[in-house]
């Protein structure tokens, strides 16, 4: 951990512990900390409610303060990564129970995968092709470690998985009689129905995906290789998945910070996710920076402060204001009635929160308006 003491604010940093939230240098990630520890209380409630495991979704945050927070307050097992280097930097940081829920297939990113269990990690891995049996095989043969592997399959988003149960099978059998691996089960996540609008257009896609992974595990349980372990799940589907005696992992992941995107989603009452359900946790803090329009005002938080292409940020809690326009440094504000100032403070919630983080060196953390945290972004920058 760096001595935030001997780093620059303005230049290393964005802000010091015991500053407020007015002095912190814009733009910067700012955590609500109180609404993200509700949130992270909220769903670690309900997976044990129902008798679920919860793994949280590291690429989203990318963050190990956020990781160990939620398995502190939430009951976490572990995190999911996508990236063999994203992966490294939270088993660095001290998480030890890691999935990369994505196919690994460049030779040196398998062997550093390989090398992962060696920092004292449990780790697993998806596969979707039973070439990369062998391979993997091979690569923790060579090193004398162990790695976990889950049997990915396509459950309606059309991207990675095995399309048919005897392809599962297959993968599922190769595994089980390689060296150096452990047949663990199913990752079936379909991350496509996540942002579908409407609680009950979620629910038939749910249920058709929910066909698809049921149909594959009636296939492997005759070939005798029942799966241990069916993981999945998210923000806009874990009711669906708790509820489908099929699943026994969830891997949710935005419900901690929200975003706009989600936030439009509704839940089974109709009310929009961010307005009930969770609460907006992530900001991106922006200051006012010029006025010299009637009718608008201009930020200083851009395309470079925030992911856009889930849609344009929203005003947090100004309703008259309106993000209208965005370029790399600077973002437009409709304000009719003229009422923002120079260097006025506005907490906007990003559209998609997962790209908007990894544009960030750090998390400043705040409780009451006051500075009291600074958490680093880990695995900022870690995509391979």
């Amino acid at each position: 951990m760096q001595d935030h003491e001997t780093l620059e604010v303005g230049y290393d940093i964005p802000a010091k512990i015991g500053m407020a939230e007015s002095e912190i240098l814009t733009p910067a990630l700012v955590l609500d900390l109180d609404a993200l520890e509700r949130n992270v209380a909220k769903m670690g409630g309900y997976a044990q409610a129902h008798g679920m495991r919860h793994r949280v979704h590291g690429k989203m945050h990318k963050s190990v303060d956020v990781a160990k927070l939620q398995m502190r307050l939430g009951g976490a097992v572990g995190v999911c990564c996508q990236k063999v280097s994203e992966a490294e930097a939270f088993v660095r940081g001290g998480i030890a129970d890691v999935l990369i829920s994505n196919e690994v297939r460049d030779p040196r990113m398998i062997d550093r995968l390989a090398r992962l269990p060696e920092m004292g990690a449990s780790v697993s891995v998806c596969v979707d092709d039973v070439t990369n049996v062998a391979e993997l095989s091979q690569a923790v043969a060579t090193l004398g470690t162990q790695l976990d592997v889950l049997v990915e399959i396509d459950c309606g988003a059309g991207r990675c998985g095995v399309a048919r149960p005897a392809e599962a099978v297959a993968i599922a059998q190769s595994v089980s009689n390689a060296d150096g691996l452990r047949y663990a089960g199913l990752q079936a996540y379909q991350g496509a129905m996540q942002h579908v609008t409407t609680y009950e257009d979620r629910r038939t896609a749910a249920e058709a995906a929910h066909a698809i992974v049921r149909a594959n595990v009636a296939a492997l349980t005759e070939a005798g290789l029942s799966p241990e372990l069916v993981t999945g799940g998210g923000t806009g589907s874990f009711e669906f998945e708790s509820a489908s005696q099929l699943y026994t992992e969830l891997q949710c992941g935005s419900y901690a910070f929200m975003d706009a995107d989600y936030g439009r989603v509704l839940d089974a009452r109709g009310a929009r996710l961010d307005h009930g359900q969770w609460e907006n946790a992530l900001f991106v803090l922006s200051a006012v920076m010029s006025t010299a329009r009637s009718g608008k005002a201009v930020v200083d938080a851009g395309l470079k402060a925030m992911s856009m292409e889930s849609g344009l940020p929203l005003v947090f809690e100004r309703e008259a204001l309106a993000y209208v326009e965005a370029s790399d440094e600077h973002g437009t504000i409709a304000d009719p009635e003229d009422r923002l100032v120079i260097n006025e403070r506005l907490r906007l919630v990003p559209g998609h929160c997962d790209p908007t983080c990894n544009l960030h060196d750090w998390y400043v953390g705040v409780r009451g308006g006051v500075v009291e945290c600074l958490w680093p972004i880990s695995a900022r920058g870690k995509v391979f």
